[in-house]
């Protein structure tokens, strides 16, 4: 994970928020050290508006787990925390449990790259209350944010049909973890490259840049200057054509494309920064051609989105190449997918789980019991055609029919499809059990499945719903604990 490749493995086990360790300290004082969870990471919405989320982080969750410990400078700093009312905020006996402290859970979660919907587990947890509470924050940090990026990223590729997109958001980035997030998340979501270099030395991403508007500047000329670039960088020459003028910018790039060929080089393309990008790659895209220079590629960045992309494709832009940056790398116009981390099992002393749900004056807030997995329907041309959550220790009913998440008047048929198991296991008891997928893997995965995806779900303006319910058993069992709560004759709220 990025921040273990750039500060102290130790480190991970205080980016938390303070009521996870003040929670842990009172689970520890009730000796509730080994009464075990289940808790859940799901959404609520599909991010921007779509139909769809690509999973990502997942590849980092057996780093995280394993490196989560409190070292003696963690401990320390612990021990200065004061309480508000007066006196220190933990008690030393915790603090001395925390020494020892190492993960004891088992994670369950959805390949990185695959498609996600609205409140079905991405990732499931499994273990000691304490220690599930402890990783919350760090989980949601985690794969909230990549998450959210890689559908941002995924996206943008589908608006550029196929014409690579190279992440340009460093700069504008949220600090140097969230550049490498962005790159890491933007790669398995369809980005081609990045321009964070670090990104390419620590996941292996292609890197890829060229020079800024300052090179033009430093120069008396700026045929002077795109003359010095292609010397210096003749394999990887792309002039920047926007710095004054964008038409004595083409000139200028047409003369030192000839004299590159003259050389036994090419001018491998040129970038247009600002301006009428649909009518600027136009006149651009003719003025190359008829000086026999077809081979010259024609790059755009600028504030550039999947809908300013869908747009100038639509007005017949000749654009081979985006640099896309500030959009992609804060997630423009979401800032936050709104992942949460919720308790829905409890495992009692006779070893079996008991389902446990929170209820809300909101019912777009309550949650589904029981140990969760994933069922996803495919037909047979191998696309999705509905998921169904289920929970193995509930009286299975009608395996065919999946009942909305919100609303169970409505029912899904998905009888004749076939179904594969989303989560998978990544750990098992604070170990990692496999090795991640490698980046190239998710970013294969996230490929297929957008291509199996319907194109109504995957369309940008008012997607088609994807199916997402219950197996009817548990659709069942969430109605009872839900009445059984609201009469006050349950056994806890959640």
């Amino acid at each position: 994970m990025a921040l273990t490749d750039i500060t102290r493995p130790s480190d991970v086990a205080l980016n938390t928020d303070l009521y996870e360790l003040t929670m842990a300290q009172g689970f520890w004082e009730s000796g509730l050290v080994d009464v075990e969870g289940c808790f859940n990471v799901f959404f609520r919405d599909n991010p921007f508006g779509g139909g769809y989320a690509v999973a990502c982080g997942m590849g980092q969750i057996a780093d995280l787990v394993e490196s989560f410990l409190f070292d003696d400078d963690s401990i320390a700093y612990l021990e200065s925390v004061q309480a508000p009312g007066g006196g220190p905020m933990f008690k030393r006996g915790f603090l001395d449990y925390l020494g020892g402290f190492r993960m004891r859970v088992s994670v369950w979660a959805v390949p990185e790259g695959d498609l996600v919907f609205p409140r079905e587990p991405m990732v499931r947890v499994e273990g000691p209350i304490i220690d599930c509470q402890l990783l919350e924050t760090a989980l949601l940090n985690l794969v909230n944010f990549q998450t959210l990026v890689a559908t941002k990223a995924a996206r943008v590729v589908h608006a550029a049909e196929g014409h690579p997109v190279s992440d340009f958001g460093l700069r504008r980035a949220q600090g140097p973890d969230g550049g490498l997030a962005v790159a890491r998340a933007s790669y398995v979501g369809g980005a081609s490259s990045t321009s964070n270099v670090l990104a390419g030395k620590v996941y292996g991403i292609p890197v890829f840049g060229t020079h800024a508007h300052s090179w033009v500047m430093a120069f008396p000329t700026e045929l002077d200057a795109f003359r010095a670039f292609a010397r210096s960088s003749p394999k990887n020459c792309v002039l920047l054509l926007d710095t004054y003028d964008v038409h004595q910018g083409i000139r200028n790039a047409i003369v030192v494309a000839k004299e590159m060929e003259a050389a036994g080089e090419r001018l491998a393309a040129i970038r247009i920064d600002s301006g009428d990008l649909a009518r600027l790659s136009k006149e651009t895209r003719a003025a190359f051609d008829a000086e026999g220079l077809g081979y010259v590629r024609i790059s755009a960045s600028n504030d550039l989105d999947e809908y300013t992309i869908q747009s100038l494709f639509a007005q017949g832009a000749p654009i081979d190449s985006f640099g896309v940056g500030t959009k992609l790398a804060t997630c423009d116009p979401q800032p936050s997918l709104g992942g949460v981390y919720k308790l829905s099992a409890t495992r009692s002393q006779d070893g079996t789980w008991e389902p446990v749900i929170k209820l809300s004056e909101m019912a777009y807030k309550r949650t589904i019991p029981g140990v969760q997995h994933v069922r996803r329907y495919v037909d047979a041309a191998g696309c999705p055609v509905g998921d169904m959550i289920v929970d193995d220790a509930v009286d299975a009913g009608d395996d065919s029919t999946i009942v909305d998440v919100l609303d169970d008047l409505t029912t899904y048929d998905v009888s004749g499809a076939t179904s594969r198991e989303l989560l998978e296991r990544v750990v098992e008891r604070g170990v990692r059990s496999k090795e991640p997928d490698s980046l190239e893997l998710a970013r294969s995965r996230c490929r297929e499945a957008l291509m199996h995806l319907d194109p109504a779900v995957r369309r940008f303006l008012n997607p088609q719903i994807y199916p997402v319910g219950l197996e009817s058993g548990l659709a069942r069992l969430r109605g009872e604990l839900a009445r059984s709560e609201r009469c006050g004759s349950g056994r806890r709220s959640g």
